[in-house]
């Protein structure tokens, strides 16, 4: 299967460098001037994997972001000007996978976005069959969903893979390092503070008691347990 990019960015140079880049890569790839058109891409093309800029007019790439109602498997690879640690805390916890800043070496872009979907598409080929269950929760793994009382939470590519990976190993305690080494594969901005993002967000969107899965152990990392107590 061809990986489909849709690179998304105001100024046209740089869109014709990423895409250029790709498509000699042998990728499938659309692009986009502003947010609406990239939602427009997302709705039609149904990309992979997305390349987008953070400061564009009609919509920015962090507003594209929140009005993505169901991210299933695409990975968002977001483009900034800014070297702040703020801004690209802010990136993943809108459910950024990776953050390169401006002015950029098109060779890191490629590595980067391919070592996204292999990560993803190792996830996918590498679930085993069996569905976990944890009380009125089940994980369907080779569909990527997890669904509770019969409503399906829109987990992004890395919750999914972080709540999967926790879950398929129960009481095993992981450190922050661990985790972002099995789970983002590589050296990753902002550090371990994106597991601690990560992580909440997952609590949030299980909701209570489902959230109690998730444990931290003090001063060490995460690990999860096997079942819920309703209260």
């Amino acid at each position: 299967m061809t990986e489909k990019i849709l690179v998304v960015d105001d100024e046209k140079s740089i869109v014709d460098v990423i895409a250029y880049a790709f498509k000699r890569e042998g990728y499938s790839v659309e692009t986009a001037y502003n947010g609406q058109e990239a939602l427009n891409k997302i709705e039609s093309f149904k990309p992979h994997v997305m390349i987008i800029d953070v400061m564009m007019p009609v919509m920015n790439g962090h507003e594209v972001c929140k009005k993505l109602d169901n991210r299933e498997n695409l990975g968002i690879v977001m483009l900034t000007a800014k070297n702040d640690i703020v801004d690209k805390i802010v990136g993943l916890e809108l459910g950024a996978d990776d953050y390169i800043t401006k002015p950029f070496d098109i060779r890191e872009i490629l590595a980067r976005v391919k070592s996204l979907i292999r990560r993803l598409n190792k996830t996918s080929s590498e679930a085993e069959e069996t569905d976990i269950q944890i009380k009125d929760m089940k994980i369907i793994l080779n569909q990527r969903k997890v669904i509770i009382k019969g409503k399906e939470l829109e987990l992004t590519p890395k919750e999914f893979d972080l709540f999967v990976h926790l879950v398929s190993h129960i009481d095993r305690v992981y450190t922050r390092d661990n985790l972002l080494d099995l789970i983002w594969g590589m050296e990753y901005i902002g550090g371990t503070r994106t597991v601690d993002i990560h992580i909440q967000r997952l609590r949030k969107k299980l909701g209570k008691p489902y959230e109690d899965i998730i444990q931290t152990v003090y001063r060490v990392g995460y690990k999860a347990i096997g079942q819920v107590y309703e209260d």
